[in-house]
């Protein structure tokens, strides 16, 4: 079977189920999230332990994987978290550390390693929860149609973003982005990719997020929200790949068929998912009531 094959029966199916989870929203998001924290997490210690650091994948893997149930705890009003709730985690895997690697297992690099799979896997997925309940979109938590139109925007910019920068690289391109991070990627694809996710941002919000979600962007708001996720989208790209690099590996994993791993596909999702909840909480994006 070819890849275009396996990525092309993956998306039929990984596709729809995604979206009904959106809609759905709350445990169903909840799960679908901790599941993907908990993989990328389990590639992101292979990546370290490939690079000769041996994180905590007994604490780090759970944790990550929990970090999405708390936040839906959290916003479902079931749970509420003080901040000392993340400092007690990070002396936890600290003082793991102590007995499980000890003087010789590079304790600090592995507690270094450790935290920052939590954060970078488990925390960052957690902001898909957010925008799903963003109270721009959902203020009462009680409009799927709204939450959904509000996750599906920086996940289809991202997707525009990518194929912007795919096709324009490989029409225009000339100058390289950042050879010794990814050789293929120039600076005219980096600029498509900036372009077409304008593009596809004003076309969503005109004929999806106004007449379904009811919501809506200020056409300035428009420009600013599609350059802010197709820029945290290729930074995301360049981030995993440099992990790679360092690795020396060429995918994170093998277990999505055709994509490599979870952190291959969706690295870009780890940066906008949070920039796009971020950007939601600046007014001026926002259309001027009443207009």
């Amino acid at each position: 079977m070819s890849e275009l094959t396996k990525r092309t029966l993956f998306a039929l199916v990984a596709v729809p189920l995604a979206l009904g989870v959106i809609y759905v929203g709350g445990a169903a998001l909840a799960a679908l999230l901790s599941a993907m924290a908990a993989l990328a997490a389990w590639e992101l210690f292979r990546l370290g332990r490939a690079g000769g650091i041996d994180a905590l994948d007994s604490v780090g893997i759970p944790l990550a994987a929990a970090l999405p149930w708390l936040a839906w705890a959290e916003l479902s009003g079931r749970l509420e978290l003080p901040l000392s709730f993340a400092a007690i985690a990070f002396l936890a895997i600290l003082g793991a550390i102590i007995w499980a690697r000890g003087t010789e297992g590079r304790p600090l690099a592995a507690a270094a390693v450790t935290i920052f799979g939590v954060l970078y896997t488990g925390a960052m997925l957690s902001f898909g929860l957010q925008l799903r309940y963003h109270p721009y979109a959902d203020p009462a938590g009680v409009s799927p149609a709204s939450g959904t139109t509000l996750v599906l925007l920086p996940l289809l910019l991202t997707w525009a973003s990518d194929t912007g920068a795919y096709f324009f690289g490989r029409l225009l391109g000339r100058r390289k982005l950042i050879p010794s991070v990814s050789p293929g990627k120039t600076v005219e694809g980096a600029i498509g990719g900036l372009l077409l996710s304008v593009v596809v941002c004003w076309a969503y919000v005109r004929w999806v997020l106004v007449p379904v979600g009811n919501l809506g962007l200020a056409p300035a708001g428009i420009v600013v929200f599609g350059i802010l996720v197709s820029v945290a989208a290729q930074i995301g790209d360049l981030a995993e790949s440099l992990l790679k690099r360092e690795a020396g590996v060429k995918d994170s994993s093998g277990i999505i068929p055709g994509h490599g791993g979870i952190l291959d596909r969706f690295d870009s999702l780890l940066f906008v998912l949070p920039v796009a909840a971020m950007a939601f909480e600046w007014r001026l994006l926002l259309p001027v009531p009443g207009q």
